[in-house]
C-alpha cells in the first residue's frame, strides 16, 4: 500500500470513528452546547373568558405590558440587554404593532429594544418565539423575547376578516380560506367519522384534567397574577381585582353533561361550545438567549429550543395541521415520537385534536395532561407562547425532558416545535 493510500485509509478510519461517536436521537438533543438557544423565563397571565371573565375590560396592550414587565422582574434580566421582542397577535388591526411597541416602553424596556408584531393565525405566539430563537441562532441578536397576546373580548368578531376581492372569490381553493373554522371542522368530523360521543369524551377529559391541575396548584408557577380594572355587569361599578387563575375551567364536567349542549354550526351536528376551544383573553412571554450568554449573565436556564416546523394543508382541512407538522419537526430534530415525553397540542376543536392524536399514534396520557384550550381557552395570538410555559412547567414537575408544542392554523396550516427541559 502506498503512503498516500495508507494516509487515506487512516483518515477514513478517523471519520468512521467520529461518526460513530456522534449521539443520535434523544441523546443528541439532550447534549448541551454553548450555542444552544435557551429559555430563561417563560410565563403567562391567567386566561379568562371572553366578554365575561377577569380581563373583559382590559386592552391587549395592557395585558402585554404587564406580562413583559413580569419577565423583567422574574428573570432579573437587564432590559437594556434585550434587543428585540416579537409579539404574536391575530385580531388587532395591524397585529397591534404600534400599541405593542408602546406597551414595551411602559413595561420598562428602553427605546433601544426593538419590537415587531406578527400574525400567523393560531400559531402566532409560537412563531414569535421561533423568530426570536432563529435571530439568536444566526447572530442577529443576543437576547430577545417571544410573546403573544389577545383580547378576544374587545376584538373578536366578523370584522377580523376583510371582504374577499373577486380575484380571490373566483379561485376555488383561495375562497375556502374564509370558510368559518367551526363549519369546516364540522365537515371534517363528518367526513372522517369522528362522532360526537368521541368528541365529548375528549372534551370532558380536558375539563377534568384542567380542574384537577388547577386544584393541585399545577398552573401557579407559570401564571403571573394580574391587577386590572373590571366593571361589574350587574351594577356597572368599576372595581380593581386580582386575576390569578384561569376562569374558564368548568367544574364537574362530564361527557353526559356535554351531550346536552346544542350543536353550534349545523343542525344535528357534533361541534358545540363545550367541545371546542373557548373564546378567551390572555398573554404570555418567553425570554431566550444562547446558553453561553445565560451562563455569563447568571440567568437560570429553564430549557432549550431545539427546532420547529411549519406546513401547509388544504384550507378546508385546517384541523389536520399538527398531524402534518409534528413529523416534520421530529425529523428535523432527529428524534422519534417514542422519544417525546410530553405533548402540548392545541385543542382548537375536539374533533381535529382527537383525529391528529389517533393518526399520529400518540399516547393519550402524554397529550395535554393538564387539559387544554377546550378547558381554559385559546386567546388566538397568545396560545403558542402560552404552551411553552405550560410545557416546561409540567416537564419540570414530572422530571421529564423532551416536549413538543403544536397547533392547527387557520386557512390551512400547522406548526410544531421541539423543546428540552434543563
Amino acid at each position: 500500500m502506498s503512503k498516500a493510500q495508507e494516509r487515506l485509509s487512516q483518515v477514513q478510519s478517523h471519520l468512521s470513528s467520529s461518526e460513530a461517536d456522534i449521539p443520535r436521537g434523544r441523546e443528541s438533543i439532550l447534549r448541551k452546547s454553548p450555542d444552544d438557544v435557551v429559555v430563561t423565563c417563560a410565563l403567562r397571565t391567567p386566561q379568562t373568558r371572553g366578554g365575561k371573565g377577569g380581563f373583559k375590560d382590559t386592552a391587549a396592550p395592557d395585558l402585554l405590558a404587564h406580562t413583559l414587565s413580569s419577565v423583567l422582574s422574574r428573570s432579573g434580566i437587564d432590559p437594556n440587554l434585550v434587543e428585540d421582542i416579537s409579539v404574536g397577535n391575530v385580531l388587532a388591526p395591524g397585529a397591534g404593532a404600534t400599541e405593542f411597541r408602546a406597551a414595551a416602553l411602559v413595561a420598562g424596556f428602553p427605546e433601544t429594544t426593538a419590537l415587531k408584531s406578527l400574525n400567523r393565525q393560531c400559531s402566532s405566539g409560537l412563531q414569535a418565539c421561533v423568530d426570536i430563537a432563529h435571530a439568536i441562532r444566526c447572530g442577529m441578536i443576543d437576547i430577545g423575547i417571544g410573546a403573544g397576546v389577545e383580547s378576544m373580548s374587545s376584538q373578536y368578531g366578523p370584522g377580523a376578516v376583510s371582504e374577499f376581492s373577486d380575484l380571490l372569490e373566483n379561485h376555488e381553493e383561495a375562497k375556502n380560506c374564509k370558510v368559518p373554522m367551526g363549519v369546516l371542522s364540522e365537515q371534517m368530523a363528518s367526513d372522517r367519522s369522528i362522532t360526537r360521543e368521541v368528541q365529548d369524551a375528549f372534551a370532558a377529559r380536558s375539563f377534568q384534567r384542567a380542574e384537577a391541575a388547577q386544584k393541585a396548584g399545577k398552573f401557579d408557577e407559570e401564571i403571573v397574577p394580574t391587577i386590572v380594572k373590571w366593571v361589574d355587569p350587574k351594577t356597572d361599578e368599576e372595581k380593581e381585582i386580582v386575576v390569578d387563575k384561569d376562569d374558564g375551567i368548568r367544574q364537574g364536567m362530564t361527557a353526559e353533561g356535554l351531550a346536552k349542549i346544542k350543536p353550534a354550526f349545523k343542525q344535528g351536528g357534533s361541534i358545540h361550545a363545550g367541545n371546542a376551544s373557548q373564546v378567551s383573553d390572555g398573554a404570555a412571554a418567553v425570554l431566550l438567549m444562547k446558553r453561553s450568554t445565560a451562563e455569563r449573565l447568571g440567568q437560570k436556564i429553564v430549557g432549550k429550543f431545539v427546532g420547529s416546523s411549519v406546513v401547509g394543508v388544504k384550507p378546508l382541512l385546517m384541523g389536520i395541521g399538527p398531524w402534518k407538522a409534528i413529523p416534520v419537526a421530529l425529523e428535523k430534530a432527529g428524534i422519534s415520537k417514542e422519544e417525546v415525553d410530553l405533548w402540548e397540542i392545541n385543542e382548537a376543536f375536539a374533533s381535529q385534536c382527537v383525529w391528529c392524536v389517533k393518526e399520529l399514534g400518540l399516547d393519550e396520557s402524554k397529550v395535554n395532561p393538564n387539559g387544554g384550550a377546550i378547558a381554559f381557552g385559546h386567546p388566538l395570538g397568545c396560545t403558542g407562547a402560552r404552551q411553552v410555559s405550560t410545557l416546561f412547567n409540567e416537564l419540570g414537575r414530572t422530571g421529564k425532558k423532551v416536549g413538543v408544542t403544536s397547533m392547527c392554523v387557520g386557512t390551512g396550516m400547522g406548526m410544531a416545535a421541539v423543546w428540552v427541559k434543563e
